[in-house]
């Protein structure tokens, strides 16, 4: 029995797996990890099967359906987001057109908290496997094998004879441990390649890995997985797959650690980067984390060879701040900035623009926050109402709701929010998102200095010439609009 994986083809540059899907104005492609883990779980349980990233092969609906023509596999797993669901439906369809028998199973967010409007449609949609999937499509994948009933698989939503059925939910993986290490997906698949995969803060090639999933956090804009779920990988398990990777993913530059809150633990974090010192690992890495997160911490993971960090600063706004459930303050902002400056430590810094009930005034007082903070590279995000978060659900019932998918994408593929508001127009809030680019890289002393860096840094001059190139390109075209 053959099993494809597929990521399928869309806007060129277009991340799915990103929290905000959409094509990425420094050129940053994240990797698919989520739809590899699940590989890799279908591989350890025997199952041939092939994961294809088809926007990373630049590979067209036509060489898609090829290749599915001449696999023959018995089952079809489609990764989806929400701006792309359309799109991927219709591949789905197209897929099923070549292949009838061949069960096709959709998954990720949007799916998991949509799942009667996705069933919905397209007929050609089997199956959902909804939240963490990867116990639930080796399931799947043995019933297909075996043609055995699959109304008793948890977490799964199946269509039987023109009805829509909803298991019951699956429980959550406690020992993470049990999982293959995705690195190793990675190495194995005959058609994936760690070089096709690009984010602007990192160091190029790099490898992006999970040592937990889920955040103890409840952000009320935030749409990741597992929400109030925080289960964490043994430190041993961790480090035995930076050994791997150090030994079998040659010219690998840095891991990306994207738990959704790396040092959330901090007994674990120190005990991880005490571990990663004393087994001499020279690997650079990087990682999600709060503004929350100590001194001390921060000092521990630059020894251990933490490089970077990403952080939420979403707004110096309190009020806003609290509405969003960050449950952090502007001096914690301001603290945090400044230990990682002393530390030597990178930030990726994000902030969103256009909040509920936000104007002009206070948008601009956002970025010139962002300015004063100066991390290493600042994103600039609208705010967007994805189904299954908090803000999804107040907007929806205010009916401030922009109920169109595809509008959440531009022409080339940038974000646009979907909420309505009386003071700024979606169009607004993009022309205000460009402009807060355009004032943060535009300035000369940050120019200068990403000058400096590049000639003083040659370990950070790769991705800073791939990521200014692609954002140049990006700013010139906003320059140009005016």
């Amino acid at each position: 029995m053959k099993i494809l994986a597929l990521n399928p083809p869309f806007l060129k540059g277009y991340t799915r797996q990103s929290r905000s899907p959409a094509v990425a104005q420094g050129g940053t492609f994240y990797y698919p990890y989520y739809l590899a883990y699940a590989v890799g779980t279908l591989e350890v349980a025997g199952f041939n099967t092939i994961l294809i990233d088809a926007v990373a092969k630049k590979w067209s609906m036509h060489e898609v359906l090829d290749f599915v023509d001449t696999l023959r596999p018995s089952l079809v797993i489609v990764f989806t987001s929400t701006p792309s669901i359309y799109n991927d439906v219709e591949a789905g369809s197209k897929i099923k057109r070549i292949l009838p028998e061949t069960h096709l199973c959709f998954v990720g967010n949007h799916p998991t908290n949509m799942s009667d409007e996705v069933m919905g449609m397209s007929k050609d949609i089997d199956s959902i496997c909804r939240w963490e999937i990867d116990y639930t499509v080796v399931e799947l994948a043995e019933a297909i094998e075996k043609q055995t009933r699959i109304d008793m698989i948890k977490g799964l939503t199946y269509r039987e004879n023109g009805v829509v059925f909803h298991n019951p939910p699956r429980d959550y993986i406690n020992n993470l441990d049990e999982l293959p290490f995705v690195s190793k997906v990675y190495k194995e698949q005959k058609y994936f390649d760690v070089k096709d995969y690009f984010y602007a803060q990192n160091l190029y090639p790099l490898v992006v890995i999970l040592t937990a999933r889920g955040c103890p956090w409840n952000c009320s804009f935030c749409d990741i997985p597992f929400k109030k779920s925080c289960r964490a990988r043994s430190v041993d398990d961790v480090i035995e797959e930076f050994k791997y990777i150090k030994q079998e993913l040659l010219g690998v530059r840095e891991v990306m650690i994207e738990d959704d809150t790396f040092p959330v633990n901090k007994k674990r974090t120190m005990e991880f980067c005490e571990k990663l010192i004393q087994e001499g690992i020279d690997l650079k890495w990087a990682c999600n984390a709060r503004v929350d997160t100590d001194r001390e911490v921060l000092q521990k993971m630059k020894e251990a060879g933490c490089r970077l960090v990403c952080v939420g600063f979403e707004t110096p706004n309190q009020n806003r701040l609290k509405e969003m459930k960050k449950k952090i303050t502007k001096e914690r902002q301001i603290e945090f900035m400044k230990n990682a400056k002393e530390l030597n430590i990178l930030v990726n810094g994000c902030f969103m623009i256009g909040l509920l009930n936000e104007g002009r005034e206070s948008i601009k007082r956002t970025v010139e926050f962002a300015k004063e903070l100066n991390p290493d590279t600042a994103q600039f995000l609208p705010l967007i109402a994805y189904p299954g978060t908090e803000i999804y659900e107040r907007v929806e019932e205010k009916g401030l709701l922009i109920n169109d998918y595809s509008a959440l994408l531009d022409e080339n593929g940038y974000l646009m929010t979907n909420i309505k508001r009386e003071n700024l127009s979606p169009a607004d809030v993009k022309e205000l998102t460009d402009k807060a680019y355009k004032e943060y890289y535009f300035r000369p002393k940050y120019v200068i200095y990403k000058l400096k860096q590049t000639i003083t840094n040659p370990p950070e001059a790769i991705r800073i010439i791939k990521s200014g190139v692609s954002f140049l390109k990006y700013l010139i075209a906003q320059v140009k609009k005016g």
